[in-house]
């Protein structure tokens, strides 16, 4: 793995679980569904613009048209959308924490229903990724936290491994951009459905919303879609992966940065067992490929 690779996994990482963060800013004066349509009408339409400057075509594989429509689905409208509704009741650590465990899904309904083996190591990190989780969960849950905001964000990382599953491989052949700008259009048209039929749009003009808005539009919205493809065409799917072991530390830390969510020790151990459950996972998949 070369620099220029390293380099870009970190901003991916970086990027990823900041999203958290800014979305919670962004509920708290807008609507979730229709803020989220906003942003990926907004982005959708750059990636385009941006893909078509640089002479990618939007005629796709069939499988590239498979994956763009499933992962705009499942990931963009259900996995973001439950998340987004879910943060105005729970913290952005929380759900930065729950959207982390997605590698350990991958690799637990690969072995359950895809046949694929489960190495001692990889089942090492799933047992310490279950505790990790317990560990914090445990604690929030008797401290009072939303269970239905828990709820969502489960239904939606569940949605995310699916989605990953998915389209493995499926976006092969270039064109990469374009499929992003495509997967994001995707997703604003199913969420401008779900805004019409669940949500009465709001919308409270304030600086944070507008900074939030903007930077989670560009950065985790664009920027970490396109670095991430970039990221998986130079070095493959199960190297880039890896760097997910970073997202449960990020995204907690930046959490309570910015927002100033309290972390204990109890948090901050539970945080280390997944982060170095995800990196077993990974290592383990790294090793067999």
């Amino acid at each position: 793995m070369d620099i220029r690779a390293i380099l870009a996994g970190l901003a991916f990482a970086l990027m990823w679980s900041s999203a958290f963060t800014s979305a919670r800013i962004i509920v708290a004066d807008a609507s979730p569904l229709a803020a989220l349509t906003l942003r990926y009408l907004i982005s959708g339409l750059l990636g385009v613009a941006i893909a078509r400057a640089l002479g990618q075509s939007w005629h796709l594989t069939p499988a590239q048209w498979r994956a763009t429509i499933l992962f705009g689905i499942l990931q963009n409208a259900v996995y973001l959308g439950l998340n987004f509704v879910a943060m105005q009741t729970i913290e952005a650590s929380v759900a930065a924490i729950i959207a982390s465990t997605m590698p350990l899904l991958v690799a637990l309904a690969g072995w359950a229903f895809l046949g694929e083996g489960l190495r001692p190591l990889s089942f090492a990190g799933l047992v310490a990724g279950v505790v990790g989780v317990g560990l914090i969960m445990g604690t929030r849950i008797t401290g009072g936290i939303d269970l239905y905001g828990l709820m969502l964000c489960g239904i939606g990382v569940v949605a995310l491994t699916i989605a990953t599953l998915s389209v493995r491989g499926a976006t092969s052949g270039g064109n990469f951009l374009m499929i992003v700008g495509l997967q994001m259009l995707v997703g604003c048209l199913t969420l401008a459905l779900a805004t019409a039929v669940f949500e009465t749009p709001r919308f409270n003009p304030t600086w944070p919303l507008a900074a939030a808005f903007i930077y989670t539009t560009l950065v985790p919205g664009l920027a970490a879609t396109f670095v991430w493809f970039w990221l998986v065409n130079r070095i493959g799917a199960t190297r880039a992966a890896t760097f997910h072991f970073l997202n449960p530390f990020l995204g907690v830390a930046i959490a309570a940065l910015l927002l100033g969510e309290k972390l204990g020790a109890r948090d901050v151990i539970g945080v280390a067992i997944i982060a170095l459950g995800i990196l077993a996972v990974q290592l383990s998949r790294h090793s067999k490929t």
